[in-house]
C-alpha cells in the first residue's frame, strides 16, 4: 500500500455540486426510482412475492458485509471513504484484493434486492443503465485519477484485479 499526500481529487461531486459526477449512490437510487415509478405506471408481472421478499431480502443484506470490510480497509489506511477528497493510499487489501470497486458492486447487489423487493421488473431492466453511467462518470474518473496518483502500482493492481469480481 502506497502512500502519497495530494490535493488532487477524483472529480466526484458532493451532492449539492453540479460541475462534477454525481455520487455512484446517487445515480443508482435514481434509476431505481425510475424503474419502480415505471413498475407503478406500468405493472408487469414478475416473480412470485415469496422468491422476490427472500432473494430480495439477501442481495440487500448481504452487501453491507462487503461495504463494511471495504469501509474499514480505507480506516485502517488512513484515506477517505468520500470521492471528493483526495485518495492518500491504494488499497489493495481485504475486499480490494477481489474487486476495485468492492463497495459499488454492493451498491449494485442492493439495487437488484430492493428492485426484487418492489418486485419491478423495471427496475431490474433498468440496472444495466446504472452500471453504464457509474462506469462512465464515476468510475472511469477514479480510475484516471489513481492512475496519475499512483502509476506504475496502480496499473499492476488494475491488471491483477477485476474492476467488478
Amino acid at each position: 500500500m502506497m502512500m502519497q499526500n495530494t490535493q488532487n481529487v477524483p472529480g466526484v461531486a458532493k451532492a449539492q455540486e453540479t460541475s462534477r459526477a454525481a455520487p455512484a449512490p446517487v445515480i443508482f437510487v435514481g434509476v431505481l426510482l425510475a424503474g419502480v415509478l415505471l413498475s407503478l405506471a406500468f405493472p408487469v408481472s414478475f416473480l412470485p412475492r415469496a422468491v422476490t421478499l427472500m432473494v430480495g431480502a439477501i442481495c440487500f443484506l448481504l452487501p453491507f458485509v462487503l461495504g463494511f470490510a471495504a469501509l474499514r480497509a480505507m480506516r485502517r489506511a488512513k484515506t477517505s471513504v468520500l470521492p471528493y477528497r483526495p485518495t492518500t493510499a491504494l488499497l489493495t487489501e481485504g475486499p480490494f484484493r477481489l474487486s476495485r470497486n468492492p463497495m459499488y458492486l454492493g451498491m449494485a447487489i442492493q439495487y437488484v434486492g430492493l428492485a426484487l423487493l418492489f418486485n419491478s421488473l423495471w427496475a431490474i431492466l433498468l440496472l444495466p443503465v446504472a452500471l453504464v453511467i457509474v462506469h462512465v462518470t464515476v468510475i472511469k474518473r477514479e480510475e484516471r485519477y489513481l492512475e496519475q496518483q499512483f502509476g506504475g502500482e496502480y496499473r499492476t493492481y488494475k491488471a491483477r484485479v477485476r474492476r467488478w469480481i
